[in-house]
């Protein structure tokens, strides 16, 4: 772990600062985990490295990678439009919204909150759009209740399902919809208006899955070997790149993930590909609401994974520890 000490001292100062109430960091190659380790405590819970969390938006690359699992098997191509699988969809738009446009969040539907009173497929449905499909990019999680329907309606298993047997097969056994396993609480989630039992019951397939650190670092190991070029995994290799091909070139960006963030959308990972705060821009992953961080940087062979539960995080800037988990390579 010593190689990664710098990488571990940014977790540690940030919950020494409290600026974070706890964090589980832990670090992969393709070979495996080569370090974890966890700081701070949860309203007098200490954590450990193999506490569950909520991943909130890390769950959208789970989805991701099950949607592609299809298109491998010939049943989904990015042109595939969203009414093939609910055909009331979109009655009243003048355009298409297909697969690219909801991986990819240029689908213009009108985004929701969080925990949507009437539930995530009446936002789906609601009617209107903020823009043309494929005119701009506006980040959504309300598109991945499309995703999951355009996965069960093409391959008759539910979205969750499909991601508990592929993980379950690289070793990722943790993940899970239900918040019986007692994730750490969001220490500001009432704060920010968001109800986690409300939320919870929605199984968001944009946000609502629970996992552990060892969960994503052994997806993060199996997405580095993929890329070495292993078949048979989660996804084949030529699959892993189509999903890793910007997807939103120069097209508008409108907030939270404006241009000057210099990031693209692929097929669900956010591509840090014009980062100006990073080492290594050769990177791709996604975070989460309450601060949760997957990370994979294919040409340095290292992943890594932050585990916390603060959605407010003044002064913690994540480039500064993705800097220093590239620089111990």
């Amino acid at each position: 772990m010593s190689q990664y000490g710098a990488a571990f001292d940014w977790a540690r100062r940030h919950v020494d600062a409290g600026r974070l109430p706890t964090a589980v960091l832990g670090i992969a190659t393709a070979d495996g985990v080569v370090a974890l380790d966890a700081f701070g405590a949860t309203e007098g819970r200490p954590a450990r490295a193999d506490d569950p969390y909520w991943l909130f938006s890390i769950t959208k690359v789970l989805t991701g990678l099950t949607a592609a699992r299809a298109v491998e098997r010939g049943l989904l191509t990015t042109a595939t439009p969203l009414s093939a699988a609910i055909p009331e969809f979109g009655a009243a738009r003048d355009d298409i919204v297909r697969l690219g446009h909801l991986v990819s969040h240029t689908s213009g539907i009108r985004e929701p909150s969080l925990d949507p009173p009437d539930g995530l497929r009446a936002a789906l449905l609601a009617p209107g759009r903020e823009f043309v499909a494929g005119a701009m990019s506006r980040y959504s999680t309300v598109a991945f209740d499309g995703i999951a329907e355009l996965v069960r309606h093409t391959t008759g298993q539910e979205w969750d399902a499909d991601i508990a047997a592929w993980a379950g097969a690289v070793g990722a056994t943790g993940l899970t919809l239900d918040p019986s396993v007692d994730p750490h609480a969001v220490v500001d989630a009432e704060r920010q208006g968001l109800d986690m039992r409300s939320f919870a019951r929605h199984r968001n397939p944009g946000a609502g899955m629970i996992g552990t650190a060892a969960d994503l670092l052994a997806i993060g190991s199996a997405l580095l070997r993929i890329g070495h070029g292993e078949t048979g995994g989660i996804v084949q290799p030529a699959t892993l790149a189509m999903m890793l091909r910007p997807l939103t070139g120069d097209i508008p960006r409108l907030e939270p993930y404006i241009a000057e963030r210099g990031q693209d959308w692929g097929f669900t990972f956010n591509l840090r590909t014009r980062a100006p705060g990073l080492i290594d821009r050769d990177a791709y992953g996604h975070g989460g609401w309450a601060g949760t961080e997957f990370w994979v940087h294919p040409s340095a062979g290292v992943a890594f994974v932050l585990m916390t539960n603060r959605n407010e995080r003044p002064g913690v800037d994540l480039d500064e520890l993705d800097n220093a988990v590239v620089a111990a390579r």
